[in-house]
């Protein structure tokens, strides 16, 4: 066999490989979001709605397929969460065979990581910083009218929340991966901070709700992470450079 029909062959290999690992990911979420719609969406959707109804604010749906439509979207997120162990098994499976072993150590480090992060963010979110939020509106709120939040807004602005405290906790990782890459380094990270600073009240603004309170509950702990980051960095050897060592310790 030629070398140029072994790299077409190789090449339709990592292909098929490709659509099999999208295709049982696809189907994975498909199979989450049936099961958790048809058998537990209303227990989500009541723990959902608890931090209002439990402050005896009702919440109002103005079109008939509103309810439907929250529903189906709460579904969605929670198949992700769901089918995320089946997704990342299917991109090991993808890249594994092109890794090292102690690459191979590292990938399940750094998934495992992501993942405690991004729970974290959620929870503190859900736990603190959005309850903070709603009582801090409430409480301005009060004496001017009765709030009556529609769901698909209720759900929106809950959403709003959680969803960028996960991601924006995933930062310390982010920036593991480019000081792995070499595209980054502490001395740097520390050099361009004031960008930092402006960039995360950027992404603040951006992902929450248009509030100051919102954004500032981000900010601060994109601010305190980016911190983090800048210590972690201090401590990570660029891959060029680590592999530069070891094939000078083989010679």
């Amino acid at each position: 066999m030629t070398d140029k029909a072994e790299k077409k062959q190789a090449l339709m290999a990592h292909l098929m490989a490709m659509r099999n690992m999208l295709i049982i990911s696809v189907a994975a979420v498909l199979v989450a979001f049936v099961a958790i719609f048809c058998l537990v969406i209303d227990p989500i959707m009541h723990f959902i709605e608890q931090p209002l109804v439990a402050r005896g604010i009702s919440i109002i749906f103005t079109q008939l397929s509103e309810g439907m439509m929250a529903k189906l979207k709460v579904s969605l997120i929670a198949a992700l969460v769901a089918a995320c162990p089946i997704i990342i098994w299917q991109v090991w499976r993808f890249i594994s065979p092109a890794l090292y072993a102690h690459e191979k150590r590292a990938f399940w480090a750094v998934v495992l990581i992501s993942v405690g992060l991004f729970i974290t963010g959620v929870v503190f979110c859900y736990g603190a910083v959005y309850m903070l939020t709603v009582e801090f509106f409430l409480s301005m709120g009060e004496g001017f009218g009765m709030m009556t939040p529609t769901l698909s807004s209720y759900i929106d602005n809950l959403f709003g929340f959680v969803v960028p405290f996960g991601l924006a906790f995933e930062l310390p990782v982010a920036l593991y991966i480019t000081t792995r890459m070499g595209l980054t380094n502490h001395r740097m990270l520390a050099r361009k901070r004031k960008y930092v600073i402006l960039a995360a009240a950027i992404v603040a603004a951006v992902l929450t709700p248009p509030d100051v309170v919102s954004q500032t509950m981000l900010l601060v702990p994109i601010l305190l992470l980016f911190e983090v980051s800048v210590l972690v960095a201090r401590f990570v050897k660029p891959k060029a450079a680590e592999e530069a060592d070891f094939d000078a310790g083989n010679e």
